[in-house]
């Protein structure tokens, strides 16, 4: 008689409720991960030419390219001119640093001598507005741009000829056809990087969420590495991530709107995409372009440092994502997963582990050579594995060492990331001691307004 409610009770038992809670979690992150690879595989694989590349000047957009700039970044003359050579008719190029010496000034006139057709300027000197520097460095050019459309993009980033073409119709859509519900207000790039580590992390598992979230469209999920989207859009934000009501109050007059509204953060770049998507209730979308970001030698401290930066960012802004991000990473899933086949199909653990290996690896592959748009190399390819398995196994203790503090170093400046993302300055020679040691500071004080002139 008792032998019913036992085998109910056995039914309900922990180690059941567990497995059955890790099979659906580890279908989920399956579904996600292919969801990436085919959103990779259809956005990224083929490339059409925009008919904008041809199109009369005065029959397009007009398009102001800004890119801030500090220092000499890996490949920074091909960064730079690859801007110059963009297969589109109307457009003007913006270069900005904050410092009159700065070491990129020289190839930024360089670049301006060589295409004296392109209608292109520097700006020296930068406004304060906030701790980030990126955003003090871009206000000036923000409000001195001819054009509505701006594209921000990184100095570390070089794109191909026709990104701005294809970009501009995914923003100003010439047809009616097809068109999504909410209007698009910002189009951007996924990051590809050439450094080995990175390429590990960015081309893979990163850029595999990356599109998937991006393809299901129910979050705002942006990198401002290279961004596409309206002045006027901007202007009408202020980066509460509050709904906007028809009627401006007189509250929301006092606040700051636009670019300066984002000096406050450290990823402005995410801010001022989750801006557009919930206080103006608008949307993005991603081109089938990457954003080529050439890293150049990155040492292991290097890579744990720019990781953990990241994630202490991003707690503050996305707490609840950020304590579930271990479950997604492959050694902790596909352990949970594990256990939970051997315990309801007796499966093998250390078969279940080579299968879900291999086929996780081939997954991430796939994704690479979707950015890339050939498949990796073969004298690279052990290199790449080697990165890819050590960046599996480094993934939890970085989270951790993430977790257990709040400052971050970015640029030689030491920040303590406040909530919802806001950064303030803190005292410190901006040194890391101890474990994975190599962070230096050149600077430690931020100097305001350098010059106050243009370089044409």
């Amino acid at each position: 008689m008792n032998s019913q409610p036992e085998s109910h009770q056995s039914l309900l038992s922990f180690p059941f409720i567990f497995a059955i809670l890790g099979l659906v979690w580890y279908l989920f992150l399956w579904t996600v991960g292919l969801l990436g690879c085919r959103t990779g595989r259809r956005r990224y694989r083929m490339r059409p030419r925009s008919p904008l590349a041809t199109a009369p000047p005065n029959s397009v957009h007009g398009v102001s390219i800004l890119r801030p700039l500090k220092g000499l970044d890996a490949n920074l003359y091909e960064n730079l001119e690859s801007t110059f050579t963009q297969e589109y008719p109307n457009f003007e190029i913006i270069l900005s640093v904050a410092d009159e010496q700065d070491q990129a000034l020289p190839v930024a006139r360089e670049l301006i001598s060589k295409y004296p057709s392109i209608n292109s300027r520097i700006i020296i000197g930068e406004e304060v507005v906030g701790v980030n520097p990126k955003v003090n460095n871009l206000i000036r050019s923000y409000h001195e741009a001819t054009h509505d459309i701006l594209w921000v993009i990184d100095s570390g980033v070089s794109v191909a000829p026709g990104t701005l073409a294809r970009s501009v119709d995914l923003l100003e859509p010439s047809t009616q056809t097809n068109l999504p519900k909410r209007r698009v207000a910002l189009v951007h790039h996924v990051p590809f990087a050439s450094c080995s580590r990175r390429e590990a992390f960015l081309n893979t598992n990163h850029a595999k969420m990356y599109l998937a979230i991006n393809a299901a469209s129910i979050e705002s999920c942006v990198v401002g590495k290279s961004n596409l989207y309206r002045r006027s859009d901007l202007e009408r934000v202020n980066g509460s991530l509050k709904p906007r009501v028809h009627m401006v109050s007189e509250n929301d007059q006092d606040c700051t709107h636009g670019l300066a509204a984002f000096g406050k953060f450290l990823a402005e770049d995410n801010m001022i995409a989750s801006a557009l998507w919930h206080e103006l209730d608008l949307r993005h979308d991603l081109s089938c372009d990457v954003a080529h970001n050439v890293i150049g030698k990155m040492s292991l401290s290097d890579y744990v440092w720019r990781r953990v930066r990241w994630i202490r960012v991003r707690k503050h802004m996305v707490l609840a994502a950020t304590i579930l991000e271990p479950l997604t990473e492959n050694l902790i899933a596909s352990s949970i997963a594990a256990a939970s086949f051997r315990y309801l199909f007796g499966i093998p653990i250390w078969l279940f582990l080579v299968i879900h290996h291999a086929a996780w690896l081939w997954v991430d592959l796939d994704v690479y050579e979707s950015l890339a748009g050939h498949p990796l190399p073969a004298d690279r390819r052990w290199q790449f594995i080697s990165a890819w398995c050590l960046r599996e196994l480094l993934a939890l203790p970085i989270w951790f060492l993430a977790m257990l503090g709040n400052e971050v170093i970015w640029r030689g400046k030491k920040y303590e990331v406040l909530r919802a993302g806001e950064v303030k300055r803190t005292s410190g020679d901006g040194i890391r001691r101890g474990l994975f040691t190599r962070w230096r500071q050149k600077d430690i004080d931020y100097q305001p307004l350098l010059s106050n002139h243009s370089d044409t």
